[in-house]
């Protein structure tokens, strides 16, 4: 993807980001020009984006979402999420680290209001541009997010906590970080809080490598991680309700538009292959055709059902019934796993348009990056146990009776 493309993906923005100005789009406009230019070189060396953070920092980037009182810009998760879907058609390791901070953000601002320090956060967040890791992948729990085997030890103001954090992208680059943990020694692995962290509170000693297929750039190592810090760095409400309210939410729109992105990317590639092809023959098209069409049905029909899950949430962000629904909770939950299934099936597509110059590693229609970072998303929290928890809840939902109940 070229400097001239990333700029068209913001040309292609949804209404809603268009209204917040054209400082904002041009914002994203550079970031994502930066991230496409270093795309390659973070890819082949598994090196964090440095280049795109640098210029999403000095765009003021990493602090949209907080409120204007405490610095930010307060944007909206339809801004977020187009930013996450036009950064994921330049670089998807850039994509998705801003993904993830973005969700972390949210914790927040949304669970921290009233908080001297979460307010201090979110200051810092917006005026120096903290990057936020998360860590919530621990030992061999396989992505299990709700039941922690590590605990909050408590010790009059200060709280100490070990965690064998097997995954923290991007951690040895973070400003911050966001983990969970039982509340107490004492507490069932499911009774957990969130905690949010500076620098200065907790170490890092490095335990694994990321030698990966794809995503390689987001530098998802393994660490030992260490806090020792003030007890205000925890949530006061359970870390149930922020998974339910927030946390699920933002990460599933927020991947799944980086997702988007990537699938978005690939399409981009297979259209240039198509009127390529076209030109060359006089008007004929390849017999790889339909493939292209297919691809952008695909990418059709994933953007629709990231849409109408960002107007289900925006619709409820404020109402903690709406959120804690059965429908809304089950809807949210198996985004993840049709929008990273929908965006495998695009990119391939996409690949099968191109043919040989797709696979290729060395040309100006290669899929080879796009696909391995898109494989991601399948087992990234893999839809295997989203599946499989689903189950229950899915049970007791009844089935429409019309098109539109």
């Amino acid at each position: 993807m070229n400097v001239r493309e990333a700029v068209l993906t913001v040309d292609e923005m949804q209404t809603s980001f268009l209204e917040q100005g054209p400082s904002l789009i041009e914002r994203a406009a550079r970031t994502a020009a930066a991230a496409a230019a270093d795309a390659d070189g973070v890819d082949r060396d598994a090196r964090f984006p440095h280049k795109a953070f640098e210029v999403a920092r000095e765009q003021k980037l990493l602090g949209v979402m907080i409120p204007v009182e405490f610095g930010g810009l307060s944007a909206s998760i339809y801004d977020v999420t187009d930013i996450c879907y036009t950064l994921g058609r330049a670089c998807a390791s850039t994509a998705m680290i801003y993904a993830m901070h973005q969700t972390k953000v949210a914790c927040v601002i949304r669970h921290g209001h009233g908080i001297p320090w979460m307010e201090t956060m979110m200051r810092r967040v917006a005026r120096d541009q903290w990057l936020l890791a998360s860590s919530t992948t621990e030992g061999q729990n396989g992505g299990n997010i709700r039941a922690s085997a590590a605990a909050v030890d408590h010790a009059g103001d200060t709280v100490s906590l070990v965690r064998d954090a097997t995954v923290i992208s991007y951690g040895a680059e973070a400003d911050g970080l966001v983990t969970i943990a039982r509340r107490a020694t004492d507490a069932a692995a499911s009774d957990q809080v969130l905690m949010a962290l500076a620098k200065d509170d907790y170490s890092l000693k490095q335990t694994q490598g990321w030698e990966t297929l794809g995503m390689r750039g987001t530098c998802s190592t393994g660490f030992e991680l260490r806090v020792d810090c003030p007890a205000d760095r925890v949530f006061p409400e359970s870390y149930d309700k922020i998974h339910a309210q927030t946390m699920t939410p933002f990460a599933h729109l927020c991947w799944s538009s980086a997702w988007a992105g990537i699938a978005a990317a690939a399409v981009t590639r297979a259209q240039a292959f198509i009127r390529k092809a076209a030109r060359s023959s006089g008007g004929q098209m390849p017999p790889a055709a339909a493939h292209f069409t297919a691809a952008k049905m695909s990418l059709a029909k994933l953007r629709a059902l990231i849409a109408a899950n960002i107007d289900a949430f925006a619709g409820a962000e404020h109402d903690e019934r709406a959120l804690g629904s059965l429908d809304f909770q089950s809807s949210i939950t198996l985004l993840k796993v049709q929008a990273s299934e929908l965006a495998v099936e695009t990119v391939m597509h996409a690949m099968r348009t191109t043919g040989l110059s797709g696979y290729r590693n060395d040309g100006d229609f290669t899929m080879g990056r796009h696909l391995r970072d898109v494989l991601s998303s399948p087992i990234m929290i893999n839809n295997d146990r989203i599946l499989a928890n689903a189950a229950t809840s899915t049970l007791m939902s009844g089935v429409p009776t019309s098109l539109r109940d």
